[in-house]
């Protein structure tokens, strides 16, 4: 049989496969179970992505770093649909920009906003 690729390389890109497949996993389970309380939530219509960021519990930012990271460049149409639904509009364009931009999956762009919104008060309009 011919080999295209390199042994070593094959078993990355394998293991880099398993590694999305559990991140997807984990993020639909958990974005299933957490849809109703995020729903509930009394995020203004307009409010940015820092203004969001004070509104949404630090479990949805790192869930929806695992669906960016299992779906990679899929994960823009996807994470807009679930944050429309979930009335999150502030979120919707940052997201998609994300998934767009190439090698940018595995770097938890939605968990470090949401630090940086908190921790320099960015969008903290009383709240």
């Amino acid at each position: 049989m011919i080999q295209l690729l390199p042994t070593g390389l094959t078993e990355i890109i394998w293991v880099l496969l398993a590694l999305m497949l559990v991140a997807l996993l984990i993020a639909i389970i958990g974005l299933a179970l957490i849809f109703h309380k995020i729903r509930d939530l009394d995020v203004p219509e307009d409010a940015g992505f820092f203004t969001t960021m004070h509104y949404i519990p630090l479990i949805l930012v790192i869930l929806l770093d695992l669906l960016d990271f299992g779906l990679d460049v899929l994960a823009a149409p996807i994470s807009w649909i679930v944050l429309d639904r979930m009335g999150l509009r502030g979120l919707r364009n940052k997201a998609a920009i994300e998934a767009f931009i190439p090698f940018t999956q595995p770097i938890p762009v939605f968990t470090l906003g949401w630090v940086v919104a908190r921790s320099l008060k960015l969008g903290d309009e009383g709240n």
